[in-house]
C-alpha cells in the first residue's frame, strides 16, 4: 500500500540554497574571513556562511546560528539578530519541528517588521507561511503570503524595488499551499507566475528548476506520471550540475513517486536509493525517516514482506528520534499491515490499534479510513467477521468523507476557474486585435512618421505597441493553459466519480460474503441499504454534468438539435464518450455492467444511424 499524503510535509521551498547554489566554493575562504571582521560587518558574514551551511552542514550549523545571535546582541545590531532568528527558525523547519520553527519565525518576522527591513519582512512572511501549512493552519498561511503580495503590488511606495527580486516565491509557497489543499487547477496557476517572475527577474536558473519540481508534484498529484517525470528529470538535472544538494534530494522524492504511480517500482526502488544516500550525506533525517518508509512501500508491492518490515523499522526509529508524533503514524500503519500479511497478528493489531486511536486525536481521517481497512482485513484472517464488519463500516464512512472532501476542494477550484470563461472571450477579441496591430507594425510605420516629423514619438508609439503586442500573448498562453488544465480536472472529476462507485460494488460484495459469517443480518442490511442509496444518488453526476458544460459549451443542446429522439440517459453515454473513457469507467459511472455499457452503445449507433464501418466515438467527438 503506498502512502504519499505525508510527503508534502518535507518540501521545504527555501530561498537560501537556490540563490547560492554555486558559492560552496566560497565557505572555506568565508570562513577564513570570520577573525579579520568585527561589529556589523561580521554578524553579515556570518549570516552569508550560515545560508551556505544550512543545507550543507544541518546539524552543525545551529552552533554557528547562535554565535550570529549572541554576537549581535553584544553589539546590538537588530538586523543581525533578526537573521539569526530567521536561519534558527529554518534550521528547526529543516528538522520537522514545527513549534521551534513558528517560534523563531515569528521572533525574526516581528524585529524585521520593527526595522521596516523589506526583504527580512518578505522572506519571514514566506517562512512562517509555510510553518502554518505544514500545521494545516491554512488561513494564516495565506494571510502571510498576501501581504506579500500586496506589498509587491504597491512597491512603487518602496525606494528600492529591486528588494522584490524573489517575490516569486511568494507564488511558489501558494503552489505548495493549494496542491497540500487539493487546490490543482489554483496551484498551476500560481506555479506559473512564480515561473514568470523568476524568469523576468532573476538571473539563475535554478529557481526555474525549482518551478518544475512544483509542476512535476502537481503533475503528480493529478496522476499525469509520464509528464511528472519529464518536469521532475530537467529539474534534477538543474539542481545535479548547480551542486544544488538539498532540492536535487526533494525531486528525487518526486521523481520516486512519479515510478511508483507508474507501478515501476524496480526504478522506484532505484531512485529512493539514491534519495536515502543523499539524505544520509546531508544528515537531512526528516527525509531519510521518509525515504526507508517509501523503500518499504516499494519493497511491499514487489512482496518482499521482510525487507519492507525492515525499512519501516528504520523509518519508525528516525522518527521517534525526531520526537515527531503524526508523521511516525504512517510507517505504523503500514507495519502493521506488513505484520498481518506474515501472520503476525498481534503485533499487526498492536500498531494498528495505536494507529487508530493517535489519528483519532488528530482528526486525520485519511489515516483513520486506512487502519480501519488494515485491520478489517486483519480480522477477518482471524475468523472474525463481526468485529471485520465493524471495522470495515468505519472503513467506509471515513472514506466517504474523504471523498466529499475531496468532491468540494474540486467545486471550489472550478467555482475559480469558471471565471476563465469571461478570458476565453476576451482572448478572442485580443486574437483580431494582435492581427491588426502587426499589419499596422509591418506598413513601413517608422518611415510615416518620419515624414511627419515625429520620430521620437514614433518610437514610443512603436514601443508601445510591441509592449502591448507581447503581453496579450502572454496573456493568451496563460489561458490555454488554464484551459487545458480544466480539462484534466473535469477527467479527474470523471475518474472520481468511476472510482467511488466501483468501490462501492467491491463493498457490497464484501458484505454478502460477511453476511453468510454473521449471526446477525441487521449489520449487513444497514450496510447494503446506504450503499445502494449512494449508488443510486445522482448529485455526483448533476455536479459532473455542470463541469463537462463548462469545457464543451452547448454540447448536449446540439446534440438535442441535431438528434431530437435522444434520451437523457443517451446523452450521459455520448458525453463519457467525448471524454474517452474506457468502457469499465463508463460502465462504473453509469452504475451498469460492461456488457449494459455495449448493449446501450449499439442503441445509441442505431439511433444515430451510423453505418457498421464508421466510428461513434469519431461522431461524438465531432460534435
Amino acid at each position: 500500500m503506498k502512502i504519499s499524503i505525508w510527503k508534502l510535509f518535507f518540501l521545504f521551498l527555501f530561498l537560501g540554497p537556490l540563490v547560492l547554489a554555486q558559492q560552496n566554493q566560497k565557505l572555506d575562504s568565508l570562513i577564513n574571513l570570520l577573525d579579520k571582521r568585527e561589529g556589523e560587518p561580521k554578524a553579515e558574514l556570518l549570516n552569508e556562511i550560515i545560508q551556505i551551511e544550512l543545507y550543507n552542514k544541518p546539524i552543525q550549523v545551529k552552533t554557528r546560528i547562535e554565535e550570529l545571535i549572541s554576537h549581535s546582541q553584544r553589539i546590538e545590531y537588530t538586523k543581525g539578530e533578526a537573521n539569526g532568528y530567521y536561519r534558527m527558525g529554518g534550521y528547526f523547519l529543516n528538522q520537522g519541528k514545527l513549534d521551534s520553527a513558528e517560534y523563531y519565525h515569528g521572533k525574526s518576522l516581528e524585529m524585521h517588521s520593527e526595522i521596516e527591513n523589506i526583504p527580512g519582512i518578505l522572506n519571514g512572511n514566506v517562512q512562517i507561511a509555510l510553518v502554518y501549512m505544514y500545521q494545516n493552519k491554512f488561513d494564516l498561511t495565506y494571510d502571510h503570503l498576501n501581504q506579500n503580495i500586496k506589498m509587491y503590488t504597491n512597491r512603487d511606495t518602496v525606494n528600492e524595488k529591486k528588494e522584490f527580486k524573489f517575490i516569486g516565491s511568494t507564488y511558489h509557497t501558494l503552489t505548495n499551499a493549494y496542491t497540500k489543499q487539493g487546490l490543482y487547477n489554483l496551484a498551476l496557476e500560481s506555479e506559473l507566475k512564480a515561473h514568470r517572475l523568476y524568469k523576468e527577474l532573476v538571473d539563475d536558473e535554478n529557481f526555474a528548476a525549482n518551478a518544475l519540481n512544483s509542476l512535476g508534484d502537481v503533475e503528480n498529484q493529478l496522476n499525469n506520471y509520464d509528464q511528472a517525470i519529464i518536469y521532475l528529470s530537467e529539474a534534477n538535472a538543474i539542481f545535479n550540475k548547480n551542486e544544488n544538494r538539498f532540492f536535487e534530494l526533494l525531486t528525487l522524492i518526486n521523481l520516486a513517486n512519479a515510478y511508483s504511480g507508474k507501478e515501476d517500482y524496480p526504478k522506484c526502488l532505484e531512485i529512493n536509493r539514491k534519495g536515502l544516500d543523499l539524505a544520509q550525506e546531508l544528515e537531512n533525517k526528516g527525509h531519510e525517516a521518509q525515504l526507508w518508509g517509501n523503500y518499504g512501500n516499494a519493497f511491499e508491492e514487489l512482496n518482499q514482506l521482510e525487507k519492507a518490515v525492515d525499512c519501516q523499522k528504520k523509518s519508525i526509529e528516525i522518527f521517534l528520534e525526531l520526537g515527531n508524533k503524526i508523521s511516525i503514524l504512517y510507517p505504523y500503519v503500514n507495519i502493521g499491515n506488513l505484520y498481518r500479511k506474515l501472520n503476525k497478528f498481534e503485533q499487526s493489531k498492536h500498531y494498528l490499534d495505536l494507529v487508530i486511536a493517535e489519528a483519532r486525536r488528530n482528526d486525520l481521517h485519511q489515516l483513520l479510513a486506512l487502519a480501519y481497512e488494515f485491520r478489517s482485513n486483519l480480522n477477518e484472517a482471524r475468523n472474525n467477521p463481526k468485529q471485520a464488519l465493524e471495522d470495515y463500516k468505519k472503513f467506509k464512512q471515513y472514506k466517504d468523507s474523504l471523498f466529499d472532501k475531496s468532491k468540494s476542494q474540486q467545486i471550489e477550484a472550478m467555482r475559480v476557474e469558471f471565471d476563465t470563461e469571461k478570458k476565453e472571450q476576451q482572448i478572442v477579441l485580443q486574437d483580431k486585435e494582435i492581427t491588426v496591430l502587426e499589419q499596422q507594425a509591418e506598413i513601413s510605420t517608422l518611415q510615416k512618421i518620419l515624414l511627419g516629423g515625429g520620430l521620437v514619438l514614433s518610437l514610443f508609439g512603436f514601443y508601445g505597441i510591441r509592449q502591448r503586442l507581447k503581453r496579450n500573448k502572454l496573456e493568451k498562453e496563460k489561458v490555454d493553459a488554464e484551459l487545458a488544465f480544466k480539462k484534466k480536472e473535469l477527467t479527474t472529476h470523471a475518474l472520481h466519480l468511476a472510482k467511488k462507485n466501483e468501490v462501492l460494488e467491491g463493498l457490497k460484495q464484501k458484505a454478502e460474503e460477511l453476511k453468510e459469517k454473521e449471526a446477525s443480518k441487521k449489520g449487513y442490511q444497514q450496510l447494503n441499504r446506504t450503499i445502494n442509496f449512494d449508488l443510486q444518488d445522482d448529485t455526483n453526476w448533476e455536479n459532473f454534468a455542470r463541469y463537462f458544460e463548462e469545457v464543451h459549451k452547448d454540447i448536449n443542446k446540439k446534440a438535442k438539435t441535431k438528434y431530437p429522439q435522444l434520451t437523457s440517459n443517451e446523452l450521459r453515454l455520448m458525453a463519457l464518450l467525448k471524454m474517452n473513457l474506457s468502457s469499465k469507467e463508463i460502465a462504473n459511472i453509469l452504475n451498469i455492467s460492461p456488457e449494459g455499457i455495449k448493449k446501450a452503445r449499439y442503441r445509441l449507433r442505431k439511433k444515430l444511424n451510423i453505418a457498421t464501418e464508421d466510428s461513434l466515438q469519431d461522431l461524438v467527438l465531432s460534435l
